[in-house]
């Protein structure tokens, strides 16, 4: 049976390079995005990846969204939790509005996407589950606080749910980059991400590649019994 994934934030960064990894290795998959139209035609184009337009960050959209996935791919093997937005700035600076978004996109969306599609995994009795955390939630980052608070959830939610859905045969696991190459980490500035670099054990900056290569691991039978970990991919930085 051919083998389905769904891959949120998959237009860009390390969603893309998750989705054409998981392309390669054999998968039909399903791509979510909201804005970056161009990047997801080149990216169907390129790897066949099935695109989905939605804005996470509004609850009243995972209904339909779980509705339209479904009712193309038939079934879900794999969930990659994928997508997030970040907001730097001293904690008391950081408007109510930037919150919520920053909490509806990370926390909530992975939360209510999971419990949407969940249902067909545990029906199957079969499913994966791979949530893309960060560093900054292990330790926790001076100037992102809320953004490390929501990847801080996201470790507590692989953990709990890991535990409960593990007698269903379904893993769930995150993986936690350290300061990857991509538009996100480019607000940061040349100097910052050089210093960063610097202080990484292997010297430099990862790329959204070795962080697909990480996630195609733990979505791959040679992972079958690793459930509810963490994976760090911050090259020595932690």
């Amino acid at each position: 049976m051919l083998k389905t994934a769904v891959v949120t934030g998959a237009s860009r960064g390390i969603g893309a390079a998750v989705t054409r990894e998981l392309a390669a290795q054999g998968y039909q998959v399903a791509g979510i995005y909201q804005r970056s139209d161009a990047a997801m035609q080149v990216l169907s184009q390129e790897c066949g990846v099935i695109p989905f337009a939605a804005d996470l960050g509004n609850p009243d959209a995972i209904a339909p969204l779980t509705e339209q996935l479904l009712a193309r791919m038939g079934h879900i093997n794999l969930l990659v939790h994928n997508a997030g937005i970040s907001c730097h700035g001293l904690f008391q600076t950081i408007s109510p509005e930037q919150s919520r978004r920053l909490y509806a996109v990370n926390v909530t969306a992975v939360i209510e996407l999971t419990r949407a599609l969940l249902p067909v995994m545990l029906a199957r009795h079969s499913g994966n589950i791979i949530c893309i955390a960060s560093m900054w939630g292990e330790v926790g980052a001076s100037c992102e606080v809320d953004y490390s608070v929501t990847k801080g959830a996201l470790l507590a939610f692989v953990k709990a749910l890991a535990k409960e859905v593990g007698p269903s045969g379904i893993r769930v696991n995150a993986v936690s980059p350290g300061t990857i190459q991509t538009d996100m980490t480019a607000v940061l500035g040349t100097q910052t991400l050089e210093a960063l670099a610097e202080e990484t054990a292997l010297c430099r900056l990862g790329t959204p590649e070795e962080v697909a290569h990480a996630v195609c691991f733990l979505a791959s039978e040679r992972a079958a019994y690793i459930t509810g970990q963490d994976l760090a991919v911050n090259g020595g930085l932690l």
